[in-house]
């Protein structure tokens, strides 16, 4: 392979990685929710909150561009690639590539963001049920004062 070829799959490999040491890290967090205190699943959810919020508009940019690069895709009809192979038109097959591969860049990117959104959407859940926990206890609590 061509040592640019060789550049963007390390890249792509990178993010992958990352991606996968992200779902670890959000696994674990997930996985002993249940042990934390109601305050400190707040925090997080704070935390991820801010995090999320500092991203969102990166986050919608790129899914501008990724709504812009799947319309440029779908018009880009597979007759003119083979044309341009056919005519050696490079700078056409140059910007192709550079197009596909920002695509594979930003729909990693894209998985990335997901990931923290699906933690935060997570977070609140666990939240959410610890609410409803604590009114029960208190419901069960005020019942049984009164008798």
């Amino acid at each position: 392979m061509s040592a640019v070829i060789d550049n963007f799959t390390k890249e792509i490999h990178d993010y992958l990685e990352a991606v996968e040491n992200r779902a670890k890290s959000i696994k674990e967090r997930i996985k002993s929710a249940p042990k934390r205190t109601q305050a400190e699943i707040q925090s997080r959810l704070d935390d991820a909150k801010i995090k999320l919020d500092a991203k969102k508009q990166e986050f919608d940019e790129y899914r501008a561009k990724l709504r812009t690069q799947f319309e440029e895709k779908e018009s880009e009809m597979k007759s003119n690639v083979e044309f341009w192979k056919a005519s050696h038109e490079i700078k056409k097959l140059e910007h192709r590539v550079d197009k596909a591969e920002d695509y594979a860049a930003m729909m990693t990117f894209l998985a990335m963001a997901m990931m923290e959104e699906a933690e935060k959407a997570t977070l609140e859940a666990i939240a959410a049920r610890l609410d409803v926990e604590a009114a029960v206890g208190t419901e069960f609590q005020s019942t049984s004062s009164r008798n």
